[in-house]
């Protein structure tokens, strides 16, 4: 069973050495293999050098370069694309998260107990250092998804989120910022899957080392989670790619074709 760990990172310069070296040593269940797939979405600061550096040995990293900053959503959505793992695991470029958590969030899948598993930093009690802003702003985003999608949360922003690969692939996900959480959220809920939950370790950080989630951030989520629930169900489905429509006309029944009829000749005048 492989697992890609998705890794987008902005000007990461500084930790995104030590992140790969957690990642790459984590433990994961037995008989599960890791790709690791990391998305430069456009920094400026040596990263990209960084990351052509760390993709040799053993082809153990998978590297793509945006032209320019996008912002989370576009950079996860380019690395799905890369990915080949059956399980998804989507990783913060920072040490806020500790990849050695890793298998309490794959083993609910691996086991078939769940589609989805998000880390949650509050299961085991309220993490030491968090700022007071963003402990709110978690509380009123968690409470919105519970009462507008019946989520069961106690972490809904957390970063720490793992997925059967084609779960996520049905999703529709627009969002380019941090909004890819919220978005996910709602339309994984929209379309009926739970959400297990499983605690994790958390190592807060401050704007000072590099922490780049702003307050407008928690207003648009705040804003996508409102929106998500007025969408239709079927707009929360990613469309299937060309082949598969090409693949569905021919195979539509020949009764419900119209007949080609050539027109009268009068017609024609």
């Amino acid at each position: 069973m492989k697992v890609s760990i998705l890794i987008p990172v902005y000007n990461e310069f500084r930790t995104l050495p030590q992140v790969l070296e957690r990642v790459r040593r984590a433990p994961l269940p037995p008989g599960c293999e890791r790709e690791i797939i990391v998305v430069d979405d456009g920094s400026t600061d040596g990263t990209a050098a960084l990351l052509a550096a760390a993709a040799v040995p053993g082809g153990a990293v998978v590297a793509h370069a945006a032209p320019c900053n996008r912002g989370k959503g576009a950079a996860l959505r380019a690395g799905l694309a890369l990915a080949t793992g059956a399980i998804v695991v989507v990783q913060d470029g920072d040490l806020e998260y500790d990849p050695a958590d890793y298998p309490a969030l794959v083993a609910p899948i691996l086991a078939g107990r769940a589609d989805v598993v998000y880390g949650s930093r509050f299961l085991a009690g309220p993490p030491a250092g968090m700022a007071r802003a963003n402990r709110l702003a978690n509380r009123i985003l968690t409470a919105a998804a519970n009462v507008l999608y019946a989520a069961r949360l106690t972490d809904e922003a957390t970063a720490y989120k793992a997925f059967r690969a084609p779960v996520l692939r049905r999703l529709d996900l627009r969002a380019n910022r941090f909004g890819f959480c919220p978005e996910v959220t709602a339309k994984l809920r929209r379309l009926g899957f739970a959400i297990h939950e499983a605690p994790i370790r958390y190592s807060p950080r401050g704007i000072a080392d590099g922490k780049k989630i702003r307050s407008r951030d928690g207003f648009a989520a705040l804003a996508i989670l409102l929106a998500c629930r007025l969408l239709p169900r079927r707009a929360c489905l990613a469309p299937p790619p060309p082949a598969a429509r090409d693949a569905r006309r021919s195979l539509a029944p020949v009764s419900r074709r119209a007949p080609a009829i050539a027109a009268p000749r009068s017609w024609r005048q």
